[in-house]
């Protein structure tokens, strides 16, 4: 096993004249199956295909995107891991220092809408190449979409880019039907009929039957327009139920094809048996090295796909509602390539997905007809038809805990709360609490507002309240000193000051400030980021009050920390403003005390 090219010198010693395709991505090389880059490239070389890779090039450089010259079929585009926007900014806008996907944790690497300006650069260097861009930022931003950056409504990333072909979702089998296509001589331009895939067009008549959803110049014009558009993307994310989508821009249409179809679960189980290196590139040693690496090198992705439906999470429109789970004899073939590398201590960190404990579809309809369109699996109740069942997830965490050198396996990526309550056997809580909760176990409540997490699509804080003590009651009986770490997001629509002190509340009442929140961030592809923009439901038509002024987003924040020094004149404005006096004082529900006066 090697690392793919990344230099002509590479391309030499392997006896290539010229690449099949170029991968040009927006992270650092790293060879892992947690980066998608790695993942199509490997999945290219499987079938046969010459792929080389230039990670993070010099943009303001054509020379950067020469350096392994011409391929043979096409560039492949992607910004890496992370929206490049996600990746720079903050959610009050300000430049993030740090960029965990580069080398030593190096900032600005990759420029702002990296897809946009390699694709151009490309463009420049190379005039007839196809581009096929794909990955997060491209894949969220397929159609028009709301741009939170420039407040305002921007085109397909497809139009902007100037690429021939987008790839949406995971891309495993679309990129594989689109490299078959390409190595029969179809013209780019001709290669329409590929699922998982968005492509231009100037033929109205090109894409057959499909759903003309409101012009970009309607989009633009009325947030109405924007919400009935994106009810209709919402509702056809589904490779089975999923219809051709179509947006017009002038005298050119974007045309969505339907989503690719899940993996099944021996076509998931060959993505992640490819020979990856499981490291990064020997080049960043010097720097120390590849920071997201440090936390997921150990880590096993078991599934993809999440039915829990959170509104401000993008999965619907990427990885879909549909779970597709990796053999029990693929994962432990993972377990035992991991013993063998030299940092490996015997310590799994994390065995999960989206939601670490959906192992199963969500029912048996949807093995045949997908998700459905009009109603959610977990909120704002649980569908009746809904399978709760973690026996093949307990059975898989046993039988990794018994592979020979491995002394703990912890579950660090989110697991479903409610999910696990509505379970009617205890086991699964019972072999966490026992196996595999590190000291502490994270969750997201995100809020305890009922008309705020109605919003959100989470579940009431009722809900969450019996699975914190069904937690510290199994904890407790194992005698087992262990606690539960809440996640809160501040400001999300619909959120107002009073929904904010109610949250204040229960964290005093939690005994403890969380040490981490998270603003609401307006990322494309949620509904919740759709509410942002337009200021009401697109699938109810209900108004939403918005949280836009900064000084409230500020004080919404600082509540969640209201103890927080800095945050002290922050938390005292949002109680005047709301007239809760009585939350400063000196007594034990006062969540702050009363200012003093300067004599």
């Amino acid at each position: 096993m090697e690392f793919l090219p990344i230099s002509m010198e590479d391309m030499k010693k392997r006896g290539w004249e010229q690449c099949d395709f170029v991968f040009v991505t927006g992270d650092a090389y790293v060879d892992h199956s947690s980066f998608g880059a790695a993942i199509i490239s490997r999945l290219l070389e499987r079938f046969g295909y010459k792929v080389g890779i230039i990670a993070q090039p010099d943009w303001k450089d054509i020379n950067s995107f020469k350096k392994l010259g011409e391929p043979r079929l096409g560039f492949l585009v992607n910004s890496g891991n992370i929206d490049s926007m996600v990746n720079h900014y903050t959610t009050f806008k300000k430049k993030r220092s740090t960029d965990a996907y580069s080398p030593g944790g190096k900032a600005n690497l990759r420029p702002d809408r990296a897809v946009t300006v390699y694709s151009n650069r490309i463009r420049e260097a190379y005039k007839h190449v196809p581009i096929i861009i794909g990955g997060i930022e491209a894949s969220l931003r397929r159609l028009s979409h709301y741009d939170y950056w420039s407040d305002s409504v921007k085109r397909s990333v497809l139009m902007d880019s100037g690429a021939d072909l987008l790839v949406y979702g995971m891309g495993e089998k679309s990129i594989v039907q689109i490299a078959e296509a390409l190595e029969s001589g179809i013209p780019v331009s001709e290669i329409t009929f590929i699922d998982g895939t968005v492509y231009k067009t100037k033929d109205r008549e090109r894409p057959y039957n499909p759903i003309f959803l409101p012009t970009y110049e309607e989009v633009c014009s009325s947030k109405r327009k924007y919400g009935d558009s994106f009810k209709i993307q919402y509702e056809n994310t589904d490779s089975k139920t999923g219809r051709i989508l179509a947006e017009q821009y002038d005298t050119v249409y974007v045309v969505q094809n339907p989503p690719m179809d899940t993996l099944t679960m021996q076509e998931l189980d060959d993505v992640y048996d490819q020979n990856y290196m499981m490291d990064y590139h020997p080049i960043y040693k010097k720097y120390g090295g590849i920071p997201a690496l440090n936390e997921i090198k150990f880590s096993i992705t078991s599934v993809r796909g999440c039915f829990g439906g959170c509104n401000f999470c993008a999965l619907n429109f990427h990885q879909g509602r549909v779970i597709q789970g990796r053999s029990h004899e693929s994962i432990l073939k993972e377990v035992n390539k991991m013993k063998n590398d030299s940092d490996f201590k015997g310590y799994i960190h994390d065995v999960g997905g989206p939601t670490a404990n959906f192992r199963i579809k969500a029912c048996k309809k949807q093995e045949k007809y997908g998700a459905c369109t009009d109603r959610e699996c977990l909120t704002p109740v649980k569908c009746k038809n809904l399978r709760v069942d973690h026996s093949d997830y307990v059975e898989l965490l046993k039988k990794i805990r018994n592979v020979e050198g491995i002394k703990k396996v912890f579950i660090r990526s989110g697991i479903r709360y409610d999910y696990a309550i509505y379970d009617r056997s205890d086991e699964f809580i019972k072999e966490l609490c026992k196996y595999h909760v590190s000291g502490q176990l994270r969750t997201a409540p995100e809020h305890v507002s009922e008309s705020v997490l109605k919003l959100m699509g989470k579940p009431s804080i009722s809900t969450y309240n019996k699975f914190v003590k069904k937690f510290y009651d199994v904890s407790k009986k194992l005698n087992k000193e262990q606690y539960i770490v809440p996640y809160f997001i501040s400001s999300h629509p619909g959120s107002r000051l009073k929904d904010a002190i109610e949250l204040a509340e229960y964290i005093r009442d939690m005994g403890y400030i969380p040490e981490q929140v998270q603003d609401f961030y307006p990322t494309p592809g949620t509904l919740s980021t759709c509410m942002y923009y337009t200021g009401y439901n697109p699938l109810t038509g209900e108004e939403v009050y918005i949280p836009r002024d900064k000084e409230e987003r500020r004080m919404q924040r600082a509540l969640l920390q209201y103890s927080k020094k800095e945050n002290y004149n922050l938390v005292l404005k949002a109680l005047e403003k709301e007239n809760r006096y009585d939350l400063i004082g000196y007594g034990t529900k006062a969540l702050i005390k009363p200012k003093k006066i300067k004599s």
